[in-house]
């Protein structure tokens, strides 16, 4: 199983739009280390979702419901979506400032490339951060 922190500017799309439609397709992702990340999603995978911007916290768990296909916002069949399945809130956000605070976290994509829409986790660092949301 794979673990992923998937990025949303939450003026854009926020978990409250996920939990109301359920299911989304996660689209327009056009950074080629993201494309490589969504190509090796499968099926069942967990997610975080993370407000970028603004809020800057994991915010709510996610799964991947159907695995890359092409992108309908891109006309270069190279660009790829997913389909992901609301999870559960966390009690509370996860701050970016904590997770930088947490040792056994240092070395995520989070800290080291910000930039970064879709980033794998390791199943520990997707418990730790989870813990600390409950």
């Amino acid at each position: 199983m794979g673990y992923w922190i998937l990025k949303s500017d939450p003026e854009s799309y926020d978990w409250d739009s996920l939990e109301k439609d359920k299911t989304t397709v996660w689209d327009g992702v056009r950074n080629y280390q993201a494309r490589i990340n969504l190509n090796a999603m499968k099926k069942n995978d967990k997610a975080l979702i993370y407000h970028s911007n603004s809020d800057k916290a994991i915010i709510g768990t996610a799964k991947i419901t159907k695995e890359a296909f092409p992108d309908k916002t891109s006309t270069d069949e190279g660009w790829v979506a997913v389909e992901i399945t609301v999870g559960t809130k966390l009690n509370k956000p996860v701050a970016l400032s904590q997770i930088k605070a947490n040792i056994m976290l240092k070395d995520i994509g989070l800290v080291r490339n910000s930039r970064l829409s879709v980033i794998p986790l390791t199943e520990q660092e997707y418990e730790i951060i989870t813990e600390m949301g409950s």
